[in-house]
């Protein structure tokens, strides 16, 4: 087999390494405490025996995938993501070892496996580096942010898992509402994951050939059937779904018609969900996490921000500008990206600081650690994809 097959087959292992980890987790939780060290029973040893191959597992995935590319694979929306995901359990495996906390691992995995299974609804295909992107600052800084990221992306998890322990699900509420629409954000995420792989195993394809906003004759290749075409645009597939309406021609059709179905797909699971249940996802997670040291998970989220902001800072504004004023001679240009990676050091510095001086601990950290990584990942998602700028992806 050649380098890139083994790097592919090497990255499959992974993700069914860290769902057999996510089960394993699960089963550790039966014991009635699951925060000492003592409670660490057999089916929490395999749990992080598992993280672990999987990590070195997916790492074998960056390193011959970097053989096989000439350079290191962060370069395109594909490699940034699972290097994410990487990163993300490499995180959670350090803080494990620190603080021996089993349910961190099952909360944290199952985000690292959406994560990478949304990396591989983009194109894989190795492609040579632009002129801009030939440079060692490509794998400082963008290795350098993503492990930032992934490291703040762990006090997500233990916020998350404080909100739904602490919150009352027995009424509603505002606290209720917004936990229930983060969790109803995830299931819109696996909901997009569904519709890519359930219509990309049916084979559906279809074509449209449309006049780009800068007057340029281009083809619009459609993984799932469209909803919304493109501006004026003309189906050339036969059998293909006709689609109900056109954008205008500053909205990416393919970008607007994949949210959409994401929507549609996810909606309907957390319904079924809701109607199978008769209960908030919040709720059903409850009794998972009746066990855990609130104080504990209190101080894992503070201690993954002290060390993933610095990390972040590093990476996203330091490296980011030396690479700006090499690339492009000038430190800062106001890029989108630029000013959501500020926006995010921004936050994190003030979640530092009301955490320090206002004394904001419990609750109310983790709220602040929950919306830290919405703005995390609407920098990864929107900006990338959406929002047009010299770091967006294609």
């Amino acid at each position: 087999m050649d380098l890139v097959t083994i790097s592919s087959s090497l990255l499959y292992i992974a993700f069914v390494l860290y769902l057999l980890g996510t089960a394993f987790f699960f089963g550790s939780i039966r014991q009635k405490s699951i925060d000492s060290e003592k409670s660490i029973n057999r089916w929490g040893k395999l749990g992080v025996i598992s993280s672990i191959v999987g990590f070195v597992s997916q790492l074998g995935y960056f390193i011959t995938r970097w053989i096989a590319a000439g350079h290191a694979p962060v370069s395109n929306l594909f490699e940034f993501t699972t290097f994410f995901g990487m990163m993300l359990v490499g995180a959670f495996i350090i803080i494990f070892f620190m603080y021996r906390s089993t349910v961190v691992g099952l909360f944290a995995l199952p985000v690292a496996v959406l994560v990478i299974a949304y990396a591989s609804m983009f194109p894989r295909e190795i492609s040579p580096l632009i002129p801009a992107l030939k440079s060692h600052w490509l794998y400082i800084h963008v290795t350098t942010a993503a492990a930032g990221e992934a490291i703040l992306a762990i006090s997500f998890v233990t916020g998350l898992i404080f909100l739904i322990k602490s919150i009352d699900q027995s009424m509603r509420s505002m606290k209720t509402f917004w936990l229930e629409t983060i969790l109803f954000s995830l299931v819109v995420v696996i909901g997009y994951i569904v519709a890519v792989t359930g219509f990309s195993l049916a084979g559906y394809e279809a074509s449209f050939d449309y006049t780009s906003k800068e007057g340029t004759e281009a083809v619009a290749d459609y993984r799932v059937p469209a909803i919304v075409g493109p501006y004026e645009g003309i189906l050339t597939t036969e059998g293909a779904m006709k689609p109900l309406f056109s954008t205008p021609d500053y909205v990416s059709a393919i970008k607007l018609n994949t949210v959409i179905w994401s929507f549609i797909v996810g909606t309907f699971l957390y319904i079924l969900i809701r109607l199978i249940t008769r209960r908030r996802i919040g709720a059903l997670l409850q009794p998972i996490v009746k066990n855990i040291n609130l104080d504990l998970m209190d101080e894992i989220g503070y201690r993954s921000v002290l060390i993933g902001f610095p990390v972040f800072a590093l990476g996203a504004l330091v490296f980011a500008m030396i690479w700006a004023q090499v690339a492009w001679t000038r430190f800062w240009g106001w890029d989108p990206k630029e000013v959501w990676a500020l926006i995010t050091f921004l936050f994190y510095a003030a979640f530092l600081h009301f955490r320090l001086n206002r004394g904001w601990h419990g609750e109310k950290s983790a709220w602040l650690a929950v919306i830290g990584f919405v703005i995390i990942m609407f920098n990864l998602l929107a900006v990338n994809l959406i929002i047009a700028g010299l770091h967006s992806y294609a």
